[in-house]
């Protein structure tokens, strides 16, 4: 027997309509769309609401009726008919606008309800090719903006929530609060964008909505969620673009780059982190600037290109002596000493230079407890763990990788837990060594991974 259809029901109580006029206006789009053997009447109305599970295009057709009667998008996955849209929709940079909100309002919804199919769903290793691409082309053809920039109450209150859950991923690791987020977006900042308004309005609606978009993928990617991620990242350098702000679509290909390093493809990294540069041509953010060197240096060391790596650390580092903290947007509040020096950590660790790993790391987490922030401590006591075993320092390694398991129980991040795990794979040619022993049992009993 079949389980009564809730959200049909309650879009139809919301609607006002009786069965008998739902069935007419299913009659009349159905032949709208060119399917005129469609033909419900009331009883069958009431099937569907009963739970009988109507073939397509029906369910199609009832979110287009619902959609014109209520005047914003209804989907089939609301109707309780199905996912509707594929979020592989994400994947895509569409040219409109408006298929571009819509398709990041169906992300929201089906990330949100934690629907099976987008978790499954693999990351695409070359899905950003067409994304950097068209977002490059767009900006450099674009005038600089001549006007002041639009401060509106509505924008200003999505920009302080910003800074809010920038603070909480920063403090308590991507996988504290994203859901959160995700669920203000869908009812507070995603509908915002469907409203009409002035071309300046609807640019500053774009930026806060991009910054806040990019910080749902960077949290999904903290949290080991790629695919998911990805698709954030995706449709934030798409509304990037709406607000022709430059700087802050490079900052969403440094993400994207990160994470294309991170899953196996430094090459597609690189080439995303110089996309970003080029799109700096006309702008200035000095720490996006470095941020960017510093991501194509961790590229350029895994492929294994020492002297080009090493260039870039010198470029990222010139880049950040440039920075003025007070002309810097929030978004960029993270690419700090802390940061920067434990990334460029990571970098000279892949190029086997643990004088230098060691140097970085050691800055990276005096700034990070400063500011009390585990996570990036977490990565940088992993960094200097590695820099001593790569000298054959068992002792010193054991220590640093301890103060990593401690950091990394404080915070909901897959990439600290991923610290740990390559510190226990790297200690393995050490053998029965005791030192190794207890650090496997200290792991355990932690169980971060």
């Amino acid at each position: 027997m079949n389980s009564p259809n809730e959200r049909l029901g309650y879009w139809l109580g919301r609607s006002g309509l009786s069965r008998k006029e739902l069935a007419r206006r299913v009659i009349a789009k159905a032949i709208e769309w060119g399917q005129p053997h469609i033909t419900p009447n009331a009883t069958r109305i009431r099937r569907w609401l009963e739970g009988e599970s109507p073939r397509q295009p029906v369910p199609d057709i009832l979110a287009g009726v619902f959609s014109d009667h209520f005047g914003w998008r209804v989907t089939t996955y609301d109707l309780g008919l199905g996912d509707g849209a594929s979020t592989d929709a994400a994947l895509t940079y569409d040219p409109s606008f408006t298929a571009t909100v819509e398709v990041v309002a169906d992300l929201g919804r089906a990330d949100v309800d934690r629907r099976t199919f987008l978790a499954a769903a693999p990351f695409a290793a070359v899905a950003g090719v067409g994304p950097s691409r068209d977002w490059l082309l767009n900006v450099l053809d674009q005038e600089p903006d001549p006007g002041p920039r639009v401060r509106l109450e509505d924008v200003g209150m999505v920009k302080n929530m910003f800074a809010t859950f920038q603070r909480m991923d920063v403090l308590q690791g991507g996988g504290s609060g994203r859901l959160v987020l995700a669920e203000y977006m869908n009812w507070h900042v995603y509908p915002l964008l469907r409203r009409s308004h002035d071309e300046g309005v609807r640019r500053a609606l774009c930026e806060a909505a991009a910054e806040q978009t990019y910080l749902l993928g960077w949290m999904a990617y903290d949290n080991g969620e790629h695919s998911v991620a990805q698709r954030y990242l995706i449709q934030s350098l798409r509304l990037a673009e709406e607000s022709q702000n430059a700087p802050l679509g490079a900052h969403v290909l440094a993400g994207m780059a990160d994470q294309a390093t991170l899953l196996g493809n430094p090459t597609e990294g690189r080439r995303l982190a110089q996309a970003g540069r080029h799109g700096l041509a006309r702008s200035e953010s000095a720490a996006c600037l470095a941020d960017l060197w510093c991501l194509e240096a961790r590229a350029l060391a895994l492929l294994g290109d020492k002297v080009a790596a090493a260039k870039a650390v010198v470029q990222s580092e010139r880049a950040y002596e440039r920075v003025n903290l007070a002309e810097e947007p929030d978004w960029a509040a993270f690419i700090d000493p802390a940061y920067l020096h434990g990334e460029h950590a990571n970098t000279m660790r892949d190029l086997e230079n643990p004088a230098a790993a060691e140097e970085h790391a050691c800055r990276s987490i005096e700034h990070a407890e400063t500011q009390n922030r585990a996570r990036r401590g977490a990565m940088s006591q992993a960094a200097l763990a590695v820099s001593h075993l790569q000298r054959k320092e068992l002792d010193k390694a054991h220590a640093a990788g301890l103060r990593t398991l401690r950091l990394t129980g404080k915070v909901k991040s897959s990439r600290a837990v991923e610290a740990v795990q390559d510190l226990q794979r790297r200690m393995r040619p050490f053998g029965n060594d005791p030192l190794v022993a207890d650090f496997n049992e200290r792991v355990r009993e932690a169980a971060v991974a």
